[in-house]
């Protein structure tokens, strides 16, 4: 016997409770890849077959279906009337009829096929069975044990299946090395020649938004919200924060007592990443101004149609402004959603501000004759 039946019923029993596959799903992808091998060696390849497998005894039993006719033409396809009612007594012309046939073995060719068949079908069914599982979970962040670094790539186990976190999608100046737990946010499930990949992150703002969800009951609750989030991950990010209840401070809500809010994200982003809470504002010019923060600006320009502001901050702003590398500004208009362009200009006198007068000169004291002068003359003035 070139297949033993008894032995892969085994294996495939093995296979399908490691992989926890439903046994319905196994029995037909083995009854499937069977009917092939059965065409193979047996039949013709146009065949109609069903075999069933006992999975516990391994026995093999192959139904080839045939059309009743007068007179046989092709005896792959066709059975008389006379055969065809041994089977079946009320059997007519025209009809199909299933002709049982007990299998025992395959060549070595149809063996082999079979096998390869059987388990790139089963991998394919806990691929199904996996992606299912996992894209309910999209959008969502999930616990991760870093397998292996390769390059610029991090492998990682999410329990049944493998994620990959491509370079784009990490912090950057983060170190991974196997065994590490991480908490990760899951973008999207693709099709891999190795299983289901899941496509993971840590760099994207939708990871920070969740982070601070899990600090903040208020955002469940609605009373603040997150208007937008601009990030460059493990440097600096920007998020504009509203109140949609009176007397809600938006800002204090998100960090915390004694910062302890943001201080718990910011532990697991790492501490080289900067986080600024500014507040969203309806007015652009004013949104302009707190997505500088902590630079202070005189005034802004705004062209609507090209989406562009012009920015005019302090000559000792500047730098600040713009921030290291461009930093600041880049963030501060990705947040607001308008190109920002940030000039200098030195600081002018505000009407009706007090200025600095000099006093009046004291005139110089004079001689002892001269006042003596001067308080007869006034005596002399006044008795008059």
């Amino acid at each position: 016997m070139d297949m033993d039946f008894k032995q892969l019923a085994v294996a495939i029993q093995a296979i399908a409770e490691e992989k926890n596959l439903p046994e319905d799903t196994v029995t037909e992808v083995v009854e499937q890849a069977l009917a092939a091998a059965y065409r193979r060696d047996y039949g013709d390849r146009e065949q109609e077959v069903r075999v069933s497998m006992n999975m516990h005894s391994g026995e093999v039993d192959a139904y080839v279906s045939k059309e009743v006719v007068e007179k046989i033409g092709d005896e792959d396809f066709e059975i008389s009337l006379v055969d065809a009612k041994k089977l079946k007594k009320d059997a007519a012309i025209g009809d199909m009829v299933e002709i049982h046939e007990k299998v025992t073995s395959f060549g070595r060719v149809a063996a082999q096929t079979a096998k390869q068949v059987i388990l790139q079908r089963l991998r394919e069914a806990e691929r199904e069975i996996v992606l299912a599982e996992y894209e309910d979970k999209i959008g969502t962040v999930i616990n991760a044990m870093v397998s292996r670094v390769e390059g610029m790539i991090v492998r990682l186990e999410l329990g049944k299946a493998q994620g990959i976190m491509p370079r784009s999608e990490q912090i950057q100046g983060e170190r991974y090395y196997p065994s590490q737990r991480l908490k990760v946010y899951l973008k999207d499930v693709e099709r891999g020649p190795r299983g289901p990949q899941l496509v993971v992150s840590r760099g994207n703002t939708q990871f920070m938004e969740w982070l601070f969800r899990a600090e903040v009951p208020e955002l469940e609750a609605g009373a603040v919200e997150i208007k937008n989030i601009a990030r460059e991950a493990g440097v600096r990010s920007k998020i504009a924060v509203a109140s949609t209840v009176a007397g809600v401070d938006p800002v204090g809500t998100f960090v915390g007592g004694h910062g302890t809010r943001v201080n718990a994200v910011v532990g697991e982003v790492g501490e080289q990443e900067k986080i600024d809470i500014i507040v969203f504002a309806d007015d652009t010019a004013q949104y302009i101004m707190n997505a500088l923060s902590p630079t202070k600006v005189n005034r802004v320009a705004i062209d609507e149609s090209a989406k562009r502001a012009k920015v005019y901050v302090p000559e000792d702003q500047l730098s600040i402004a713009i921030g290291r590398g461009g930093q600041n500004v880049r963030l501060a208009s990705k947040l607001v959603g308008y190109e920002l362009d940030i000039e200098a200009e030195k600081q002018a006198v505000v009407e009706g501000e007090p200025q600095v007068k000099e006093l009046p000169k004291q005139p110089k004291l004079k001689k002892k004759e001269q006042l003596e002068s001067s308080l007869l003359d006034a005596i002399e003035e006044h008795g008059e």
